[in-house]
């Protein structure tokens, strides 16, 4: 692992930690945006040049970095969103958990029984905070498109992990994957703007107040 590429997964990290601290949903958009730009860049920083790992830059570039920001970017403008809610446990509770979830993630990376050649590396570590990172954001966030970047940070996760199999993982799993989230949030887009027509919000938290009605 070069340093350059060491680099860009703590930014990775740090990202993580921006998304569960933010108040402002388009600062998270804008910042999974990055991430996704910087995934992208990976492979060819962990990797010998190939046509299929300049194939998956440009895939991944274009999906994470591009479109699919630019979807929930043109849907945050087009809902009623209204205030933006606090996290159930707070901003600061989530950047603590966050911290805590990079850390436990470091120590079991630690103690994995990895090849030699992935010894030492960040991409385990960095791959393990990240998907808990998105579990926290999923978790703690009241409003659907905040959720929705909760499942974006969580699949980014799984891609580095991938990281580790890019030269013997067809491009078509991984092209797979995202064609697989990208449904996802065309539905999540359906259901936010349903939500938002028929409640007046997206807020999840008020889902728990609707009652069935004899």
């Amino acid at each position: 692992m070069n340093s350059a590429a060491d680099q860009l997964l703590v930014f990775v990290l740090l990202i993580n930690i921006l998304v569960l601290g933010t108040h402002r949903t388009s600062v998270a958009i804008r910042a999974i945006a990055a991430q996704g730009i910087v995934l992208g860049l990976l492979p060819l920083l962990t990797h010998p040049f190939h046509s299929h790992i300049l194939i998956i830059t440009l895939f991944v570039l274009l999906a994470k970095g591009l479109f699919i920001p630019g979807l929930l970017l043109n849907a945050l403008k087009k809902i009623e969103f209204g205030e933006d809610l606090p996290p159930f446990f707070g901003y600061s509770g989530n950047i603590l958990m966050g911290a805590v979830a990079t850390v436990l993630a470091f120590i079991f990376a630690a103690k994995l029984p990895l090849a030699a050649q992935h010894q030492g590396l960040l991409i385990v570590p960095a791959a393990l905070a990240t998907i808990l990172t998105g579990f926290i954001a999923i978790a703690s966030r009241r409003k659907a498109i905040n959720q929705v970047v909760g499942y974006l940070m969580l699949e980014n996760g799984i891609f580095i992990f991938g990281l580790l199999l890019t030269e013997s993982m067809p491009l078509m799993v991984e092209a797979g994957a995202l064609l697989d989230l990208i449904a996802g949030i065309f539905v999540m887009g359906i259901i936010i703007n349903q939500i938002s027509r028929e409640f007046s919000s997206i807020d999840t938290g008020r889902m728990t107040a609707l009652r069935e009605v004899e």
